[in-house]
């Protein structure tokens, strides 16, 4: 469905009538048909076609047509799906590159990362990874963590 701003999702707008009813009318259809008991119950008009002796031809041509139109549906919503996440993808990126450029200590390199080759990408990444390794596992501040300490001044302490 359409939002009118052209990503495939929302309320409709931005798509005709006629578009909207087969957008509601797959969607129907294809909930109906992945129903457990949708299942069965078209695997017993099968066979009652069969036992029956009508053409099978028509079956299998009905048959078919339904396995392409069902098809289709599965990757309209696949697609409508993978839209959405690319959206979501953008807007975690967005956050991500506003939090990089608002912390004094954050390398700006690491903005709009994911527009770079994958090789300076492995690269970057292993240079922060040899960072956290070089940095303490207490959690003090590389930055600070070679200054002296005011509390390693005080008095010994007591054994």
């Amino acid at each position: 469905m359409t939002n009118g701003n052209g990503n495939g999702h929302g309320n409709g707008h931005g798509k005709s009538r006629l578009e909207q009813l087969g957008c509601d009318i797959s969607s129907w259809v294809s909930d109906i048909a992945a129903n457990p008991f949708a299942q069965v119950g078209f695997l017993l008009f099968c066979i009652a076609w069969f036992v029956v002796g009508w053409n099978v031809n028509i079956l299998t041509a009905g048959l078919s047509i339904l396995a392409i139109t069902l098809t289709q549906m599965v990757l309209n919503r696949q697609n409508e799906r993978e839209i959405d996440d690319r959206r979501r993808d953008v807007a975690m990126h967005a956050k991500l590159d506003e939090l990089i450029a608002a912390t004094k200590r954050a390398r700006n390199e690491f903005v709009d990362l994911e527009d770079r080759a994958e090789d300076e990408i492995v690269q970057l990444k292993e240079d922060v990874k040899e960072t956290i390794e070089e940095s303490p596992r207490n959690g003090v501040d590389p930055e600070t963590a070679t200054r002296p300490q005011a509390a390693s001044k005080k008095a010994p302490a007591r054994a």
